[in-house]
Formats: C-alpha cells, sequence, structure tokens
C-alpha cells in the first residue's frame, strides 16, 4: 500500500541538464541498483518511468516501501542555491501526475522529501530550521 508520494529535486543546478542516463548513472555510483525515483520530470516537462511502482523506491530513507518517489530536474539556482527552478511544462507535467497517482492511491498523502524530516522540537509540525535537507525546494503542501 502506497501512503505518500514525496516530491523531489534532483538538486541540479538551473543552467545545466541532467538526463535521466545522467541520473542513473549518479544512483549508481551511489550503490542504488539504478534511479531510485519512480519518476524523472526533465525541464521539457517530459514524465520517464524510471522504476516500476510495484519495486520499492530509494528515495527517501524510512518510507521508501510506503512511498512513490517523484523527482524533478532541478532545484539549485545557477549559483547552486536552492531554489524553485521549475519550468511551466514541469510545473504542469508534476500536476498531472501527481493527479493521476492520486486516483490509483486515494488515500496518499503528497509531501516533500524535506516534510519529512524529523520534528525537532515536538510541536507537531516540521518547521524549515527542522528540514534536513530543501528539497523539493518548493512547498508542496499549498501547491498540490
Amino acid at each position: 500500500m502506497k501512503t505518500h508520494l514525496i516530491i523531489h529535486c534532483s538538486a541540479t543546478r538551473a543552467d545545466r541538464s541532467l538526463s535521466v542516463d545522467d541520473l542513473e548513472t549518479a544512483h549508481l555510483r551511489r550503490g542504488f541498483r539504478g534511479i531510485g525515483y519512480h519518476y524523472y520530470i526533465r525541464k521539457s516537462g517530459e514524465v520517464y518511468n524510471t522504476r516500476p511502482e510495484t519495486e520499492v523506491g530509494a528515495h527517501c530513507r524510512g518510507w521508501n516501501k510506503t512511498s512513490i518517489g517523484i523527482c524533478y530536474e532541478g532545484g539549485l539556482d545557477t549559483n547552486g542555491r536552492p531554489a524553485d527552478t521549475r519550468t511551466p511544462q514541469q510545473r504542469t507535467a508534476l500536476r498531472e501526475l501527481v493527479v493521476r497517482l492520486l486516483k490509483k492511491y486515494p488515500n496518499a498523502r503528497v509531501c516533500g522529501h524535506r516534510d519529512l524530516s524529523p520534528d525537532l522540537n515536538g510541536n507537531g509540525e516540521i518547521e524549515p530550521e527542522e528540514w534536513i535537507k530543501q528539497c523539493p525546494c518548493f512547498d508542496v503542501k499549498s501547491e498540490l
């Protein structure tokens, strides 16, 4: 059962590209069996199914067995700082993919990788100072 749709960025600078092959090479170097995300969205808006939904992902420790990982190309500005670099095509493709997946997994929570950081102060809310990383570099909850 899939309980989460977790959105990620590839942490690629806005002035660079990261092909599906490049992403796979990076993940193989990290010891994965291939791309850890189930879907990858290029700047063009093209969506690649990079891992079968029936396979456990390798994208968010502690959540992989019960989630679908979706990654978009980008997430860093031209200086390498976290930024929402999604193109209009990526925004549309991401929204359409999430809608389609929610039809298959209607009770799934849509969230960003950073939203699954530990609640260090125990107040029941994951706040920016508690984020392990900035990924996906936009507020998933308010947008999706």
